[in-house]
C-alpha cells in the first residue's frame, strides 16, 4: 500500500467545485447507500449519537435521521461547499449537524459514536491505518461502523483506454478487500464483515462518463498523476481505445464496490497509533485497579 498516495488538497478542491453538480450524478452513490442502510439492521439499540463521514450533499445523513429521528445526526465533510449544499436535506422537522473536517482527525470524543456511518468516500483516504485507528476511537464499544468504498477494478476501461495513449496515471487507484480488511483488524476493530459488489453502468460516448466523473468530483487525486494539461492526440487515442470498448451500441464502466461493517471493542482494547498501542480507561476503572 505505500505506493497509493492522494493528493488531499486536489480531493478537497474536485469536491468543493462538484457540490453544486454532485446530486445530477450520483445514481450510484444513491444505490450503494440503499444497500448500505440495509447493514444498519445489525445494529439493534437505539443509538443517541449517529456521524455520517464524507455526508456530501447529505442525502445519507438525512437518511440516517429518518431512521434514527431521536438520536443526534453529525454530518462531517472535507469540503465545505459540500456542507452548504447539504443543508437543503436538513429539515426543521429532521435535522442533521454539518462539521467540516477530516476523517482522520474527527473532532469527536472517544468513545462517543453509537453509529459511524460512510457512503464512497474512505476511498479517498490514503492511510487507512490512522483512518481505521480514528473510526475505532470514536466508536463506542459495541457501536456498529458500516461503510462502502470503491474497489481497484473501479473504471478498469477507462484504465485501460488511457494505457493505450500513453503511460501516466490518468485515474484514481483504490485499494482492494483485502488491504480494506487487513488494516480494519489491525486497528483494533472487532468482527469485520466486507462484501464486493460490480455494477456496470453504460454511457452513449466516453465524453458523458468524463462529464459524470466530473460532476462527482471523483476526478483523479494520485500524486503521481501528470500535472499538465494531457495533449489532445492523447485523449483522442484514449477516446478511440474506448470506443473499441462498446458493447451492444453502449461504452460500459464498471465500478467495484466494497461494503462492510464491523464493532468499536470493548473499553481498554489497545488501538495502534503509528505503531504503538493506546489503550484508553476511565478514571475510575484506573483507580479502582490500584487499591
Amino acid at each position: 500500500m505505500s505506493d497509493f498516495q492522494l493528493d488531499s488538497r486536489q480531493l478537497r478542491r474536485n469536491f468543493a467545485a462538484a457540490a453544486s453538480t454532485y446530486e445530477k450524478h450520483d445514481a450510484l452513490q444513491r444505490e450503494v447507500q440503499t444497500h448500505l442502510l440495509e447493514r444498519l439492521s445489525f445494529y439493534l439499540d437505539t443509538p443517541q449519537r449517529v456521524v455520517d463521514i464524507g455526508a456530501g450533499t447529505g442525502r445519507g445523513s438525512a437518511a440516517l435521521k429518518r431512521r434514527y429521528p431521536k438520536a443526534e445526526v453529525i454530518a462531517i465533510d472535507v469540503a465545505l461547499p459540500m456542507l452548504r449544499a447539504a443543508k437543503q436535506h436538513s429539515s426543521w422537522l429532521k435535522p442533521f449537524d454539518r462539521v467540516c473536517a477530516e476523517a482522520r482527525a474527527l473532532p469527536l470524543a472517544d468513545h462517543s459514536v453509537d453509529v459511524l456511518h460512510s457512503n464512497l468516500c474512505f476511498q479517498w483516504i490514503d492511510d487507512l491505518p490512522v483512518l481505521f485507528g480514528e473510526c475505532m476511537r470514536v466508536l463506542k464499544p459495541g457501536g456498529l461502523m458500516v461503510f462502502s468504498s470503491f474497489g481497484p477494478d473501479t473504471l478498469m476501461e477507462l484504465r485501460a483506454a488511457w494505457a493505450e495513449a500513453d503511460q501516466q496515471p490518468h485515474v484514481s487507484r483504490f485499494l482492494d478487500m483485502h488491504d480494506v480488511g487487513d488494516a480494519m483488524l489491525a486497528a483494533g476493530l472487532r468482527d469485520p464483515v466486507l462484501d464486493v459488489f460490480r455494477y456496470t453502468l453504460t454511457y452513449s460516448e466516453p465524453r458523458k462518463l468524463l462529464e459524470e466523473l466530473q460532476g462527482l468530483g471523483a476526478t483523479n487525486a494520485d500524486r503521481q498523476r501528470e500535472r499538465g494539461l494531457t495533449g489532445k492526440s492523447r485523449y483522442r487515442r484514449m477516446l478511440a481505445a474506448y470506443e473499441a470498448m462498446r458493447r451492444d451500441g453502449r461504452i460500459p464502466a464498471t465500478w467495484e464496490v466494497v461494503s462492510a461493517h464491523a464493532w468499536g471493542p470493548p473499553v481498554g482494547q489497545p488501538r495502534r497509533v503509528g505503531g504503538m498501542e493506546i489503550a484508553s480507561f476511565s478514571i475510575d476503572k484506573l483507580r479502582g485497579s490500584r487499591r
